[in-house]
């Protein structure tokens, strides 16, 4: 059985946002591996311009969201930073709290996925 990574952004007890790493487990099913259905309430496009430092914030809602090029790099409230790339999903869901910081890298323009949980 393979798995596909997921960086997950939640709330944690101290009212700040953490990382964690998931693994989504993919098993065979007719061509390739897949998931079990994660049920979803709507995809959203979007376009974030090169430009684009959002200070801290929270998610406006649960949601996956998949970078298709570009890359967003996110800061939590220990300082901690990580860079989402292309092809790369995380899952926000850190929608009480500090929040999260949100940067373009290196000024590029980014398009994303938000596949919406609520």
């Amino acid at each position: 059985m393979t798995s596909m990574h997921v960086t997950r952004l939640y709330t944690g007890d101290d009212n700040q946002s953490h990382f964690e790493d998931i693994e989504v487990e993919l098993s065979p099913q007719g061509v390739g591996r897949l998931s079990d259905r994660i049920p979803a309430t709507g995809l959203i496009f979007r376009e974030t311009g090169g430009d684009y430092d959002l200070d801290f914030h929270n998610a406006p809602r649960r949601q996956y969201i998949v970078n298709l090029d570009g890359a967003v790099e996110i800061t939590i409230g220990s300082g901690e930073k990580r860079v989402i790339g292309p092809g790369e999903v995380f899952l926000a869901e850190d929608t009480t709290g500090q929040g999260h910081i949100s940067r373009a890298v290196n000024n590029q323009i980014r398009h994303s996925l938000f596949i919406t949980l609520d």
